[in-house]
């Protein structure tokens, strides 16, 4: 939780030092996003691989009435299902910014595939990880009119899910419209658990330690309580191990450091390497806000992509300085 995190921020800063290579970078991103979602397209439509079965039928989470939840190479289809949709809305931004026809087809053409990608997973909290980075992206474009267009989008899409049953003859559409029901099971039965956490973590101001909850509390302090209740969230985790203190300065450390990288995207000039970086904040802003649901941002490889987009608004201005140095 603290280690990768800090080699990953660590070496991105000592490591990237041109426009060259952030653009080798997303494109990284994009390419292994891209195989990703065809793995995951293979896995629904063709069915999986030996060690894909045996994943499957020892987790109880992935395989729900009969309907596979696609997971592809990610430990678990809610990592996977939140990837594809900051993915989608990644590859839409860089589609908008780009000038090249046959760049922005391929562009768009991915943003559909991760789309697809985030449908087939059934994940429900992926929803609110498209809705919040879609938002952080056009508030960061200052673009009034691309603005407008997506909260109307955005508020279309909701009432669509929210008010109507279209779609409902599809089981993906269905299980993602569940996401917006307060009476669902599943978020009941959180809430449940938190109201537990509440009250046990009532006088443990800085909770209850490393590893006490979540996978490593079942291998290694099963004898604790907090072993005993799942967490099914990484926010609600921070609390638990470090307490109401740790997780208000864990939030706020991640506030900073979203809203340092807006202050950074602010001051390019370089149109560029701006459109670059709102794609790399606005994945970040929705994996952030996902980890409410699922533990995303804490797991690989959607961990090493917060980290890296983060450490770049640190080093785009620095990047745009070197280069008008230079040339």
């Amino acid at each position: 939780m603290a280690l990768n995190p800090l080699i990953v921020v660590i070496l991105s800063l000592l490591l990237f030092e041109s426009k060259r290579e952030l653009q080798v970078f997303m494109k990284l991103v994009l390419v292994l996003g891209f195989l990703a979602a065809l793995n995951g397209i293979k896995q629904k439509h063709l069915g999986l691989f030996p060690g894909e079965q045996l994943f499957v039928e020892t987790s109880p989470t992935h395989m729900i009435w009969g309907k596979l939840r696609v997971f592809s190479f990610f430990s678990d289809a809610g990592q996977f299902g939140a990837a594809q949709a900051v993915l989608a809305v990644g590859a839409a931004v860089l589609a908008l910014g780009s000038s090249r026809p046959l760049k922005k087809i391929v562009l768009f053409l991915l943003c559909g595939m991760f789309l697809y990608g985030m449908l087939i997973s059934g994940t429900r909290g992926a929803l609110f990880a498209l809705f919040v980075s879609g938002f952080f992206a056009v508030f960061l474009s200052k673009n009034y009119k691309i603005m407008i267009v997506g909260i109307v989008a955005g508020a279309l899409c909701f009432g669509l899910l929210k008010f109507t049953s279209i779609g409902n003859g599809n089981y993906e559409i269905r299980r993602i419209r569940s996401a917006l029901d307060p009476k669902e099971a599943s978020l009941n039965v959180r809430l449940e658990n938190q109201k537990i956490l509440r009250a046990y973590l009532a006088d443990k101001p800085f909770g209850e330690g490393l590893g006490v909850i979540g996978f490593w509390g079942h291998e290694y302090n099963s004898d604790k309580f907090l072993s005993t209740i799942e967490p099914d969230s990484y926010w609600v985790k921070i609390w638990a191990m470090y307490g109401i203190v740790g997780f208000v300065l864990w939030f706020c450390m991640i506030m900073y450091l979203l809203g340092r990288a807006g202050g950074t995207l602010f001051n390019l000039k370089d149109e560029e390497l701006k459109g670059q970086l709102v794609s790399l904040l606005a994945m970040a802003a929705g994996l952030f806000v996902c980890s409410y649901g699922n533990e995303v941002m804490n797991a690989m490889p959607s961990s090493f992509l917060f980290n890296t987009a983060l450490s770049w608004s640190f080093l785009t201005l620095r990047i745009q300085n070197k280069e008008n140095a230079a040339s």
